[in-house]
């Protein structure tokens, strides 16, 4: 059976960046959506995600722009105490149904879950097989373009022999007996998030081996917040940073030196910046962790034994291997947003894709040229290695002067939350805030040409 779906926009893929561009474009115009997922529900990965995942970042950078995550409040008591606060995967889900039934309720948003999009302009439902036909005006929004991969939907990247105990992270919430040893492979968030909640149910460090294929740099987290003077503040030193630094290692060091970047082990040049952010009290515990294997990627996982391009490392008998090494973050190549065929979404601003998603949807909804909201939202990569930060950095940035230089769209952005460095209206202002923005004034645009030069160095 088929039928048509009334429809302006398909937006294929309901999960962080389609609902937030989904919620801009129909707050600002008079459109029809039809939101298509292959899930049960809303939400995306956060469905599938491990139970004590907190959001890494402040719950106001999250979500869409219309409804704030969380109460903006700032913690009251625990290790983070004044940072702002985190939600939880439960929050986020449930969050992102409320914003589903509002959405419904609008009667301007049809919900497709259970679905798959063919291409071609048809959807097939999983569970009843029923086909759903696009009519061709409708423009097709691809929202799964930068999906990430989780342990939970992903096996291991690497061969797991009879006898051997692996597990997603999403295991250990659930086991019963604990063995004598955990084996965490990863070196991403996911993989850090595993190693604080071990210890934090009473695991002794030394139970814990630790695979980290790569050192990563990370930021701290008491630096990328909510709050003007905070938040321009570090960018204001990235930027000056950037200015002065004689290659990428010299940068990093200079942002490590600032308290803006993390790294576990100061005696190791770490080579990933996907730079999620970390606490300095989650630093202090995994730096208790000394049995680290670096080695590279695990090839084969056997009872006792770890394989490796170079060798074997030998665990216990009855180790539980955790697998944390999913791709996470997706690398494709960068594409106009806007093309004849389909709206591509990606992160706008250097990271926070939820706003990326957002300001294309409300671009959308206010401009009718696509080359024109092209020149306003050109597309910046995460990134993965020194060179591709820098890289997501200089596009980024460049994107943030072009779209700001439209008076609506910094006026629309400032009360957007997802904006980490909106200035609210009203905001009071500070002597703090002064300084940062002058040193961005006058520290920017040098530091995107020294940036450029070390990036053509690198090369």
């Amino acid at each position: 059976m088929t039928r048509a779906v009334d429809a302006d926009y398909l937006v294929v893929g309901a999960g962080a960046m389609g609902m937030a561009f989904t919620d801009a474009l129909t707050d600002h115009a008079d459109v029809r959506v039809a939101l298509v997922d292959r899930r049960h529900s809303i939400g995306g990965h956060w469905l599938e995600a491990y139970p004590f995942v907190r959001l890494h970042q402040a719950s106001a950078f999250y979500g869409v722009a219309s409804t704030l995550l969380g109460g903006g409040q700032l913690q009251q008591r625990g290790p983070e105490e004044g940072l702002q606060e985190r939600a939880s995967q439960s929050e986020i889900c449930f969050y992102y149904a409320r914003i589903l039934d509002r959405m419904l309720e609008s009667g301007n948003v049809e919900y497709l879950p259970n679905c798959d999009y063919l291409g071609d302009r048809t959807v097939v439902s999983r569970i009843s097989g029923e086909r759903l036909e696009v009519p061709e005006p409708c423009r097709i929004v691809d929202a799964h373009y930068l999906a990430p991969s989780i342990p939970a939907e992903k096996p291991p990247p690497f061969g797991v022999a009879e006898g051997a105990r692996v597990v997603p992270v999403n295991e250990l919430a659930r086991l019963e007996e604990p063995p004598s040893q955990y084996v965490v492979v990863g070196s991403g968030k996911t993989a850090t998030d595993a190693c604080i909640w071990l210890l934090s149910r009473g695991v002794d460090p030394d139970a814990i081996c630790w695979v980290r294929p790569r050192e990563p740099w990370m930021l701290n987290r008491a630096v990328v917040q909510p709050n003007p003077e905070v938040f321009l503040g570090m960018a204001a030193e990235t930027m000056q940073a950037s200015e002065h630094a004689a290659s990428l290692d010299d940068l990093f060091l200079r942002l490590e030196a600032a308290g803006i970047m993390l790294r576990i082990d100061r005696t190791v040049m770490p080579t990933m910046a996907k730079t999620p952010t970390l606490a300095t009290w989650e630093l202090q515990h995994l730096r208790s962790l000394e049995n680290v294997v670096r080695r590279g990627h695990i090839e084969s996982v056997e009872r006792g034994k770890l394989g490796f391009a170079d060798g074997t490392v030998a665990v216990a008998d009855d180790a539980l291997v955790v697998h944390c090494a999913a791709d996470g973050f997706k690398y494709p190549p960068l594409v106009p947003v806007w093309r004849p065929e389909t709206i591509t979404l990606q992160p706008i601003r250097a990271g926070f894709p939820c706003f990326g998603a957002a300001l294309i949807g409300y671009v959308e909804a206010t401009r009718k040229d696509d080359d024109e909201k092209n020149r306003l939202c050109p597309p910046s990569p995460y990134g993965n290695s020194m060179t591709e930060w820098a890289r997501m950095n200089v596009l980024g940035t460049r994107a943030a002067l072009s779209f700001s230089a439209d008076a609506d769209i910094k006026n629309w952005s400032d009360q957007v939350a997802l904006n980490p460095a909106r200035i609210p209206p009203g905001h009071a202002g500070s002597a703090a805030l002064d300084d940062a923005r002058e040193r961005l004034a006058r520290h920017t645009r040098p530091a995107l040409a020294r940036l450029t030069e070390l990036l053509q160095r690198a090369q």
